[in-house]
């Protein structure tokens, strides 16, 4: 008698692992030159994001305590998300703008130095993956970059080196969370990067996602 695992009757897959699938299907269609996607409407094309930079693992912060030479310091957030510092040990970083992270400084400092004023500088930037786009597919250099304000597609095709010969760049997509919800939109990336037409440039914005289809012919 064989017997049969029964799912629950409210299973679902976790959210991470729905993005992966959805972003393989994607890769997919667009390689085999089947996406039907609509255009990136006028009103995400010109979006100004006004955000504040979030340490995360691998930045470089800079601390200086003023008045405490002694006390200033260097180092990279680690990647449990801490930063040990030459008084406080797994102080938390990730997911803390600077001047957030100066304040809880300040705090842990208060027990050491009366009325510590710290300053913290980010000296190289890796940032949180909500903050990141990706450039995935047929991209000379595909990887994650920083979001920077004023970011438009050009910048980024630049920091990845621009498309492959193999590239299908007017089959390529954009994936953008646009009010909670991730919306799919067709790129003219040959247009931009190849003809230099820049009316197929718009503006980035932070976690943007970029597919780039491959030819098949």
């Amino acid at each position: 008698m064989t017997s049969q695992m029964a799912m629950p009757e409210h299973f679902s897959l976790p959210r991470w692992l729905l993005t992966v699938i959805t972003m393989f299907g994607l890769l997919l269609c667009a390689a085999c030159g089947s996406t039907s996607y609509p255009p990136v409407p006028e009103s995400q094309r010109n979006v100004e994001v006004d955000y504040d930079y979030v340490l995360g693992p691998g930045d470089n912060v800079i601390i200086y305590v003023w008045g405490n030479e002694e006390l200033s310091t260097q180092g990279i957030i680690r990647p449990d998300g801490k930063l040990t510092t030459r008084l406080v040990e797994d102080l938390q970083a990730s997911g803390k703008t600077s001047t957030e992270l100066a304040r809880d400084i300040e705090r842990a400092y208060s027990e050491y130095v009366r009325e510590p004023v710290v300053s913290v500088m980010v000296g190289g930037f890796a940032g949180v993956p909500e903050q990141m786009i990706r450039v995935m597919g047929e991209a000379t250099s595909p990887k994650r970059v920083p979001f920077r304000k004023h970011m438009t597609l050009l910048d980024l095709m630049i920091n990845v080196r621009g498309l492959t010969a193999y590239a299908d760049g007017n089959n390529s997509v954009l994936i953008r969370t646009v009010d909670g919800k991730q919306t799919t939109y067709k790129l003219r990336l040959d247009d931009l990067v190849r003809e230099g037409d820049i009316s197929a440039n718009l503006n980035m914005m932070p976690g943007d996602i970029i597919i780039i289809a491959e030819s098949w012919f």
